[in-house]
């Protein structure tokens, strides 16, 4: 077996831990190292924490991620589809156009509902 086959793939490798660990060693070393109370205090999910670590979370902030998660993975079936959409005709067009209109229902349920409203 010739090594000089995974020469790409190594580099590959390289390359990417680099691009992944440099600018983080550089923030480290260059950037400005000024603590205080504001920046070392605790907090979860964007506000302060003012109660017991056991305190019930409101659920939107799952329904938000559900619907985040959910919207998302439509956009990732959608872009192949618009790339193959002439080598998979007619049938793929239909078939997609029936996987995005049981998502516009979803969509429209969880909007009635007043999953989307925030208080």
């Amino acid at each position: 077996m010739n090594l000089d086959q995974y020469l790409p793939v190594i580099l590959f490798i390289l390359v990417g831990a680099g691009v992944g660990v440099a600018p983080q060693v550089l923030g480290f070393l260059l950037g400005p190292n000024r603590p205080d109370a504001a920046k070392n205090s605790p907090y979860e999910c964007g506000f302060e924490a003012f109660e017991d670590a056991r305190m019930k979370f409101d659920v939107r902030y799952y329904l938000v991620a559900i619907l985040f998660i959910l919207f998302d993975l439509e956009i990732a079936f959608l872009f192949p589809w618009a790339v193959a959409l002439r080598e998979i005709g007619p049938t793929g067009f239909w078939a997609m156009i029936s996987f995005l209109s049981i998502l516009v229902v979803g969509f429209a349920y969880e909007w009635i509902k007043g999953a989307l409203d925030w208080e």
